[in-house]
């Protein structure tokens, strides 16, 4: 099924307690992108660079099965950038700069080829842009999954609760939904995000988890305890990327199914985190995730007392 995706892409200057880059491939659409590749292909994306941009990073998008022909380049213009640094234990971290050059005035154009899409991922930009994408759209997409944050909850709030209605699934981060629904409980949170309009809302919790709401219905996928964590960034998107990808790809959008998109997706979080940047997402093999998801899924599966007890003894 066709999936269009729409968020930055950008340079990243990182610095970890593992070590520094220096303007390496970033920004939420090539993370979402190479996490939904591996489900479904193509991704198409809509996104803006200035021409400092590497053809090279262009290629290696394309060569991983993500369309390129609705990334603008934009002549005499530089590329979104971005420079952070985290603390030791990658609990927290701080923005040294960031310069929005050729997205402070991003005006998606969506190609004619991508306007009949099936599933759409709103990365996380101004809710105007957003809106705009839905907007201009032949056919409302079977479902439209949306991301957001902080800032936007702080400048453009009652800009970002118009651009909420009109989405299936919302993703933010435990922060985020308690900002937004003024709830400390997230269970109560979730119902009040969930009163804007969306029928589905994830919540991320880092190093602990995600939930998916539904209705009365929560699941819960834990994080899966990794010996080292690498680099935090883009981790969010990537989650993003494989449960949307997995739903694309699958085209089943019941809760059922959605607890199996937010598994793929914690397990494609999991490998994003394990080298700078989208390294890590370059070179999986099926094998590889399908082994991860398997352990998201024994952490989550517990036999009852009475099929312990008939189990046969070795």
């Amino acid at each position: 099924m066709s999936l269009l995706i729409i968020g930055s892409v950008a340079f990243d200057i990182l610095e970890t307690p593992f070590g520094k880059t220096d303007k390496i491939l970033g920004g939420a659409a090539p993370f979402i992108g190479l996490a939904a590749s591996y489900s479904v292909k193509p991704v198409n994306l809509v996104a803006v660079v200035g021409d400092d941009f590497p053809q090279a990073d262009i290629l290696l998008l394309q060569e991983h099965g993500v369309d390129t022909e609705g990334l603008q380049i934009r002549a005499g213009e530089k590329s979104f950038s971005w420079s952070g640094k985290y603390s030791q234990d990658l609990s927290t971290r701080e923005t040294i700069a960031t310069e929005l050059n050729v997205l402070a005035d991003f005006d998606p154009v969506i190609p004619h080829s991508y306007l009949d899409c099936k599933y759409l991922m709103l990365g996380n930009l101004s809710p105007q842009v957003q809106r705009l994408v839905i907007q201009r759209l032949v056919n409302r997409p079977k479902l439209i999954v949306m991301d957001t944050m902080n800032f936007w909850m702080d400048s453009a709030l009652e800009e970002l609760k118009t651009t909420i209605e009109m989405v299936d699934v919302l993703c933010i981060n435990d922060e985020e939904a308690r900002q937004l629904s003024g709830e400390h409980s997230l269970v109560k949170a979730a119902k009040s995000i969930m009163a804007l309009g969306p029928k589905f809302l994830i919540i991320k919790k880092g190093e602990h988890g995600a939930l998916l709401f539904h209705k009365h219905k929560v699941f819960y996928a834990p994080a899966l305890p990794l010996e080292e964590v690498f680099d935090p960034t883009g981790a969010g998107d990537t989650f993003a990327g494989g449960f949307i990808g997995y739903l694309a790809a699958t085209d089943d959008n019941s809760f059922e199914n959605m607890k199996r998109a937010v598994i793929h997706g914690s397990a494609m979080a999991s490998f994003c985190v394990e080298k700078f940047g989208t390294e890590r997402l370059l070179h999986l093999s099926p094998e590889e995730i399908e082994a991860r998801e398997a352990q998201f899924a024994d952490l989550v599966r517990v036999l009852p007392e009475t099929a312990i007890a008939n189990v046969p003894a070795v």
